[in-house]
């Protein structure tokens, strides 16, 4: 089976609004991996989250990076499956300071 690996990365530094990091999935898609990184000159506080209508999960909550650093969420062959509708977002809690790069498969084909 064919694989569609996918990268999404953030083109404009992410601020204190949750930020869409990975689009609507369209079905049962698998992110691979999430890595978060700090783009200004102090430490700041990141949130990353699945969303889905009314319904929000965190996968951390206001973890601290350091200045220059970056945080990887999926490590060691973890997995996050996403179902049809969920998307992922971030926010940190100072402006302009985040990037985010998500590794994952949108789909299997035969």
């Amino acid at each position: 089976m064919a694989q569609n690996f996918r990268n999404q990365l953030t083109s404009t530094a992410i601020s204190t609004s949750a930020t869409d990091i990975l689009a609507q999935a369209d079905t049962f898609d698998t992110v691979v991996g999430i890595r978060l990184v700090n783009v200004s000159g102090s430490a700041i506080n990141v949130t990353c989250q699945i969303v889905n209508g009314s319904d929000t999960t965190e996968l951390v909550k206001s973890v601290p990076i350091p200045a220059g650093s970056s945080l990887e969420l999926i490590d060691g062959g973890s997995k996050i499956i996403l179902k049809s509708g969920d998307k992922i977002q971030a926010l940190s809690d100072t402006a302009s300071s985040l990037k985010a790069v998500v590794s994952f498969i949108d789909a299997i084909s035969n």
